[in-house]
C-alpha cells in the first residue's frame, strides 16, 4: 500500500476526526453516533492511505527525491 497521504492532509484529518468523535460527547440525542465516522478520517490519517485518494489518482504526500544508483 503506497503512501497518498501528505503530512499537512494528515494533520487535517486528525483534526476533522477528532472533532467528530466529540460528537459522541457532547450530543445526548441518537444523533451523538454520527460521531463514529471520525473514525474514518483517523484511520487513513494513522496509515497515511487514503481508499478514496487512490480511486481518484491523488497523491498529496511529498515526492522521493532520491536517486538511486
Amino acid at each position: 500500500m503506497l503512501k497518498n497521504v501528505g503530512s499537512v492532509d494528515r494533520g487535517i484529518r486528525v483534526a476533522l476526526g477528532l472533532g467528530l468523535l466529540s460528537i459522541i460527547f457532547i450530543r445526548q440525542d441518537s444523533s451523538r453516533w454520527f460521531g463514529v465516522v471520525g473514525l474514518i478520517p483517523l484511520v487513513t490519517a494513522y496509515l497515511s492511505w487514503c481508499p478514496l485518494y487512490s480511486i481518484l489518482g491523488i497523491k498529496t504526500c511529498e515526492q522521493d527525491h532520491s536517486s538511486r544508483s
